[in-house]
């Protein structure tokens, strides 16, 4: 992989529930090479855990080659799931929990997993809803996302 800026990118991701379940939304903020794109989404009873899931998985499904890619967060699920290792436990533990019990949202952590082989992926956590303007601007994306009528049910459901 090359060390070009432009094989870098940074993923500003949130996901929102109106309810848990409930309709919920989705965004990410991909900046490359200076360049920005939002991209926001949303599905009818959903979590929001799986909404989070689902901003990082469009964040790098958009990115066509592989990048170093730098992952902001404030879901402590998806961070402590990349870098305690548990998605890389799961997996080699046929998709089951340290206590047997099939994960959760596994349909969503197999594709993740997919497409974090493609990159050099990093991750940091930041705290929600404390000011920071890209977590801030994603949160009111995913929300708008949630709100909207007529979303497509979750395909989990």
């Amino acid at each position: 992989m090359s060390t070009d800026t432009e094989d870098q990118a940074t993923l500003y991701t949130d996901g929102a529930c109106l309810g848990n379940p409930g309709p919920g939304g989705w965004a990410v903020i991909i900046d490359r090479a200076g360049q920005r794109k939002e991209l926001s989404g949303g599905w009818a009873g959903t979590t929001n855990n799986r909404m989070e899931l689902k901003a990082v998985i469009e964040g790098l499904k958009s990115l066509s080659d592989p990048h170093r890619v730098h992952i902001v967060t404030d879901s402590r699920y998806i961070h402590d799931a990349l870098v305690q290792g548990w998605l890389r436990r799961w997996q080699s533990n046929g998709w089951k929990t340290a206590s047997k019990a099939a994960v959760k949202n596994q349909d969503l952590w197999k594709e993740l997993a997919g497409l974090i082989r493609k990159h050099q992926v990093s991750i940091e956590w930041t705290r929600g809803h404390q000011g920071h303007a890209e977590n801030e601007r994603c949160d009111s994306l995913a929300r708008k996302a949630a709100s909207k009528p007529r979303l497509t049910l979750d395909p989990s459901n």
